[in-house]
């Protein structure tokens, strides 16, 4: 399957196909399989750690995120134990202020059913953007990051990442990075393989985002 995807994908661009062939198969199954080991296995828990790892090196995001899990008894809390949990001890674990906020609203969403994690995977990309955005403090990107690496949705494309955008500057021969606008556009020949090529994109930075 994930020669066929990279085959397909060639044959879209020949860009695309030039990037393909200097890195050598990327096998996306693989990769997100990789890249789950490091996260969360649940939905709630993917994105309680996306909160609390935005703007943070890895390290960091790393670090507090296990503070966050030792206040429990090193497991991911849940969202009623979030709720009962002081401030206090929270920001004591390295969460900033808003970033409490955060993930009390995301605690809120999922306990009143606002947020279906559950029947996340039976929504369209762009349903399942909408439910997770609605939540303070996840963002499209964070959203589209969640789609492609926790869900494994094979189409992503993130017209926001930097990454991405300094990706196709570089490949494509551009003056300036593209706009997120042109980044869509520019993807649309990669339909239906857009989150692999977004994986090639990466690799050829050699820096994956860290959602």
């Amino acid at each position: 399957m994930s020669a066929r995807a990279r085959k397909a994908l060639a044959g879209t661009d020949p860009k695309m196909a030039d990037l393909i062939e200097r890195i050598g198969p990327i096998d996306l199954k693989t990769r997100l399989k990789r890249r789950a080991e490091e996260r969360p296995p649940d939905a709630y828990g993917a994105l309680l750690r996306a909160i609390v790892g935005q703007q943070l090196s890895t390290k960091a995001a790393r670090t507090i995120y296990n503070r966050i899990l030792d206040l429990f008894g090193g497991s991911t809390p849940s969202p009623e134990q979030l709720l009962e949990a002081s401030e206090e001890d929270l920001r004591g674990a390295g969460l900033s202020g808003r970033k409490v906020e955060y993930v009390r609203d995301l605690a809120h969403h999922v306990l009143d059913g606002e947020l279906e994690l559950d029947r996340l995977d039976d929504l369209s990309d762009e349903e399942a953007i909408e439910e997770i955005v609605a939540v303070r403090g996840l963002g499209r990107w964070t959203a589209e990051m969640f789609l492609l690496f926790h869900l494994g949705r094979p189409d992503v494309i993130s017209g926001g990442d930097l990454g991405i955008r300094k990706a196709i500057q570089i490949e494509y021969g551009f003056e300036e990075m593209p706009t997120p606008t042109q980044v869509e556009e520019i993807g649309e020949t990669w339909k239906p393989h857009r989150s692999l090529a977004s994986l090639y994109l990466w690799e050829s930075l050699a820096a994956v985002p860290d959602e």
